[in-house]
């Protein structure tokens, strides 16, 4: 049964009775075995009336309907989703904007089956996803805004449950609701919705839907309210600050040239902004950010926001949305804990602008507590053994990995990185460094000092990265969000697609890793215990097309699972001041990596002889020595004065299997080859 009713109430938003509208579908009325949208007025598909492919049957197969018999069914067996794609308008004009809304729906998925669907912002199919909903094999549910992850739960799975969203759009205020329990609240970036659209996203999609239903509360306006849309304040590190952001909307039919903001934090000392010199029209919105710093406290930080003297005048026409209130609880870092993100990215993934906008979000929100890595793929900055090392650990782009935590989605990297940087440190980590300007040599220490003890196979490494990086082949930058339709990106939705390479300035490019991946396998040696010190040496020599000014010198320790235990994060200049400490292997040159190197060894890995490949442009000094992975020195040769392409054998047969570094120092400039003798 089918059933559309339109009711006079007194609605809490506004003095004036409005007419309520409630629709609802147990799918009852219609014939098993054909097409929905040819025998309903209410449902269509994304490309037209239904009756396609990219329509859903009616089934008996399952059902939620008390006495009833059917519902209607998704699949699919493609990677990419469909064909089914079915679509119910909640609206036959503009998109809903104001009032209340609240949409139910009975779900069944079956285990390790997905489900997805999203509500669309206008009745331009894509033209604005207002929200995503997946549901994933396992039984998490994950609704994302533009990108972002808005709100986590759970759902039963091979059982129906019944799903809801509620918005109050004056407020912006939503909710997801399973089986009546929340799931989350969040503000929507785009605070408007038009329809649903059903759709198998996936080869895993299964699923069936039943008594669908949604009911609107619409608004009408008084002559003259201002009302508070969103108190923007972000969750953060505890002594962080924080410049409060309004959002305000005209829910009058007045313009609104004047009102004064309030901010209180924890009841104290009240901040009032003057608002004044502006025409905002009815339904439009103004975003006003306060100049005045509020600081984050240990504890819970409320922060109220009223809205008073709309027009110079006293109370607007509905106090009801007047205030604002958002309660933040800042985490509190431990000593000396630094966090690294690593995003896997590339030029030609047209969602990967969004990994860019949440790196520069986190490196400005969280300065030193945060280790922005971008790990190129596909295109001019990529470093291969850095970018197979991270394909190896997430499944598509953009993703990222959190202390190589599992993958997330980059809109999701701050919920990682508060859960880390809570963390104790087993070690903490500083940079060192000399750097000759002339030849562009940059060597690196990174020093361990031991806040526990060490046990098992902890490893180092160190990873340059570049920041303003420009191109020109291969640099324009794919755009999802070119023209706002997949809701706002950091300005990237003004941006064509492709933004042409002379627009796109990439961040925290990956320029070395050393010695590789996974890094120096057990690299604390026999320094364990608490208070222990120990150091790894890096040698880099920087090309001259990259910006020293620019360098960012990532120095790590890995804990026995790979996970990133700990990192310091230094420009070249800060780790010079730190001072450059000698230590173990007299430093790793990850020469595959460098375009210009002159130096190499091969077979790698070898049981025998290996050979040391030069190409020297002037008579050099030459020397050689070979150090064991705990930083002893196991042989040393000197060549004394070499010149033009040569090969230099090394025996490796007097040592037993295991990890080696072959320093070959030039002229007094060493370069260190991590070589595996088998």
């Amino acid at each position: 049964m089918k059933k559309i009713a339109t009711l006079t109430l007194g609605c809490l938003l506004s003095l004036t009775a409005v007419q309520a509208q409630t629709f609802s579908d147990d799918f009852e009325s219609y014939t098993a075995g054909i097409a929905l949208g040819p025998q309903s007025p209410d449902w269509r598909t994304w490309g037209g009336a239904g009756g396609g492919a990219d329509d859903a049957n009616v089934v008996t197969t399952d059902n939620h309907t008390t006495g009833g018999t059917k519902s209607i069914y998704f699949s699919s067996t493609s990677s990419t989703g469909g064909p089914q794609d079915v679509v119910l308008p909640f609206t036959a004009g503009a998109p809903l904007n104001t009032g209340q809304f609240s949409f139910k729906t009975w779900f069944k998925v079956p285990a390790a089956k997905t489900g997805y669907f999203n509500f669309q912002g206008t009745s331009t199919m894509g033209g604005m996803y207002v929200l995503d909903c997946w549901m994933n094999a396992g039984g998490t549910i994950q609704v994302q805004n533009t990108g972002t992850i808005v709100a986590n739960g759970t759902f039963p799975t091979g059982t129906w449950f019944e799903l809801e969203i509620k918005a109050n759009f004056n407020s912006n205020a939503w909710e997801l609701l399973i089986d009546g329990v929340s799931q989350g609240t969040w503000s929507n970036a785009s605070n408007q919705v038009w329809g649903i659209d059903y759709y198998p996203a996936d080869a895993q999609a299964s699923f069936w839907i039943d008594d669908v239903s949604y009911d609107v509360i619409p608004y009408v306006l008084p002559a003259l309210n201002a009302a508070g849309n969103l108190l923007d304040i972000d969750n953060g590190l505890v002594g962080s600050t924080r410049f409060p952001a309004v959002t305000v909307r005209n829910l009058g039919t007045g313009v609104i040239n004047s009102f004064d903001l309030t901010v209180t934090q924890n009841g104290g000392a009240p901040v009032v902004k003057n608002v004044t010199g502006l025409t905002l029209a009815s339904l439009a919105n103004t975003i006003q950010t306060y100049t005045t710093p509020f600081t984050l406290v240990a504890g819970t930080n409320t922060f109220v926001c009223i809205i008073s003297n709309v027009n110079g005048g006293g109370a607007d026409g509905d106090a009801t949305d007047d205030t604002l209130t958002v309660v933040v609880n800042p985490v509190t870092p431990a000593p000396g804990k630094m966090v690294v993100a690593e995003e896997g990215t590339g030029t030609w993934c047209q969602w990967c602008p969004r990994g860019a906008v949440y790196m520069d979000m986190m490196d400005v929100k969280y300065s030193g507590f945060f280790a922005p890595i971008a790990v190129h793929n596909g295109d001019p900055m990529t470093v291969t053994a850095y970018d197979a090392g991270m394909g190896a650990l997430i499944g598509g782009y953009p993703s990222a990995l959190v202390d190589r935590l599992p993958e997330v989605d980059p809109s999701a990297i701050e919920t990682d990185f508060l859960t880390r940087i809570v963390v104790a440190p087993k070690a903490f980590v500083v940079n060192g460094a000399t750097y000759n300007t002339t030849t562009r040599v940059l060597n690196v220490s990174v020093t361990y000092t031991n806040q526990a003890t060490l046990t098992g196979n902890y490893k180092a490494m160190c990873v340059i990265t570049e920041n303003d990086v420009t191109g020109t082949t291969g640099y324009a930058q794919s755009n999802a969000y070119s023209g706002g339709g997949a809701g706002p990106m950091g300005g990237f939705e003004l941006l064509a697609n492709p933004v042409p390479a002379s627009q796109m300035v990439y961040d925290f490019v990956a320029r070395f890793q050393s010695p590789d991946f996974t890094g120096i396998p057990n690299a604390q040696g026999t320094t364990t215990g608490v208070g222990g010190v120990f150091t790894w040496n890096f040698s880099f020599t920087l090309p001259a097309s990259y910006d020293d000014s620019q360098i960012h010198i990532v120095g790590m320790l890995l804990d026995p699972t790979g996970k990133i235990e700990n990192a310091d994060y230094t420009t070249i200049a800060e780790a010079v001041t730190n001072g450059y400490v000698a230590g173990f292997g007299v430093g790793i040159n990850d020469i595959a990596d460098a375009p210009d190197a002159q130096v190499s060894i091969y077979p790698n890995p070898s049981s025998g002889t290996a050979s040391i490949s030069l190409n020297l442009a002037k008579e050099s000094d030459v020397q050689v020595a070979i150090y064991a992975v705990d930083g002893s020195l196991v042989g040393t040769k000197s060549y004394g004065q070499l010149n033009g392409a040569m090969l230099l054998p090394v025996d490796m047969t007097p040592y037993t299997a295991g990890i080696y570094f072959v320093n070959v120092t030039i002229d007094g400039n060493t370069s260190v080859l991590k070589f595996v003798r088998q």
